[in-house]
């Protein structure tokens, strides 16, 4: 897959800025997600442990430009998550394609 090495600064309902890096960009039914991994490590209790994982944004556009809501619809997320690891597979297949 390749890097996009763009990277993000998002402010939480607390007015703190956290530092993002763009993963991939995915249409999924016809709407477009972010996929962001957190630059800073966060607390590991908030997370369950989980501090290396994809955040996945649905991209909306509004009056003022586009805008990255947090997907909290389960099923929603599970959908995106899946297509984005079925894409990953397929250009990881394709990378050892080439390199054959």
């Amino acid at each position: 897959m390749e890097e996009r090495n763009e990277v993000l600064t998002l402010v939480d309902e607390e007015g703190k800025e956290h530092l993002f890096s763009v993963v991939d960009m995915i249409m999924v039914e016809e709407k477009e997600y972010a996929i962001l991994l957190p630059f800073e490590a966060p607390d590991v209790e908030e997370t369950n442990g989980a501090a290396d994982e994809a955040i996945i944004f649905r991209v909306v556009q509004d009056e003022e430009g586009q805008i990255l809501m947090v997907v909290e619809d389960d099923e929603e997320w599970e959908n995106v998550a899946t297509a984005w690891e079925e894409r990953a597979n397929e250009d990881d297949e394709e990378e050892m394609d080439i390199e054959d």
